[in-house]
């Protein structure tokens, strides 16, 4: 939502900008068009952002806060040597061999003033959980959580003590002036994350750019069902897609291939993602959302293409990074986002 960063004000730390965002038009008194949020903060160029942190999305706009950080692998296929080349392997499709890196994501809460301005560009109920009955196909989400890698976070410092709006927020944090950032994990957060982080917890970031459009991919295993005295294995996928070149496309078509550790081999072709077709340009270049997959085996792997249009009415393909679908075998239980 249009952040803007204001000229520097009496008080503000050295080097640094106040940040405004937009009053709603019934809540803008004549003549006022902007609040101040923050005080924007250098970006961490080493280590990572503590819980309590606030923030502005850089690409979506934002406001938030840091719940805590995940270390994941992040598998970059644009920086793929060109000498590892594999040949074509099970699932029938070529791959390169990529080697991961370490690189921090962060949990966080969404600020729910925003999530209007926000939810034609990304989901803000993007994670999702099984229910634990007997409904095998039963998702529940949380709204207003996301992932939100290193890179993306453009820090600020707020002296309101509940900066963020969110219903989480005082459940999962508190103040405290004394430290720095001043909003510390309460006992409830800590308990949280560590009851559910089989389903909340990112491992693996793959990634892959075709002709500027590069497509970001974090799959996370959700857990199993029985099912009809049989084994389904769930997982959600978060793809975000950005176009890093200045002339507008559309997504119109998405084609998956979805390969099973039972041998099947499954094509699914259809409109667009989530029923939209986005538009990615210079001023909205970027679309996040997240979908879902079972298979009836404890593994697998899924590849596949996005076809987009230009302007003129042409079109191109876009690779889908391949990405595996692993399971927690030693599993004895869904995970559950619902206790405590």
């Amino acid at each position: 939502p249009g952040w803007t960063p204001a000229a520097e004000r009496p008080g503000a730390c050295s080097g640094g900008s106040t940040w405004v965002a937009p009053l709603p038009a019934r809540n803008r008194p004549e003549g006022k068009v902007l609040e101040t949020v923050g005080v924007f903060e250098a970006p961490k160029q080493h280590g990572k952002y503590e819980t309590g942190q606030l923030f502005l999305h850089s690409v979506f706009g934002y406001r938030g806060i840091v719940l805590f950080p995940w270390q994941a692998r992040l598998y970059d296929r644009d920086v793929a040597s060109p000498v590892t080349e594999k040949s074509e392997n099970a699932a029938g499709h070529g791959s390169k061999e990529v080697k991961g890196k370490t690189h921090t994501y962060y949990q966080v809460l969404i600020d729910a003033r925003d999530c209007p301005h926000i939810s034609q560009r990304s989901q803000t109920e993007a994670v999702t959980f099984l229910a634990n009955h007997d409904d095998s196909r039963a998702l529940y989400a949380i709204p207003g959580l996301d992932y939100v890698s290193h890179e993306d976070i453009l820090p600020y410092s707020s002296t309101d003590q509940v900066p963020i709006q969110h219903e989480l927020f005082e459940r999962f944090l508190m103040y405290d002036q004394t430290k720095v950032p001043p909003f510390v994990a309460r006992d409830t957060l800590c308990a949280w994350q560590e009851k559910n982080h089989p389903w909340l917890e990112l491992s693996d970031v793959h990634r892959e750019t075709t002709e500027n459009i590069r497509v970001t991919v974090i799959p996370f295993y959700m857990g199993m069902r029985e099912a009809q005295n049989s084994h389904v294995y769930w997982w959600r996928y978060c793809i975000r897609l950005e176009n890093l070149d200045s002339e507008v496309v559309q997504l119109r078509e998405r084609h998956w291939r979805i390969f099973s550790l039972s041998g099947t081999l499954e094509t699914v072709r259809g409109r667009g993602v989530v029923g939209r077709e986005p538009v990615l340009s210079k001023e909205q270049p970027a679309f996040q959302y997240s979908s879902h997959v079972s298979l009836q085996a404890s593994s697998g792997h899924m590849w596949g293409t996005f076809r987009f249009e230009r302007p003129d009415g042409s079109h191109f393909d876009v690779r889908i990074p391949p990405f595996s679908l692993e399971s927690n075998k030693d599993e004895k239980t869904p995970p559950s986002g619902l206790h405590w």
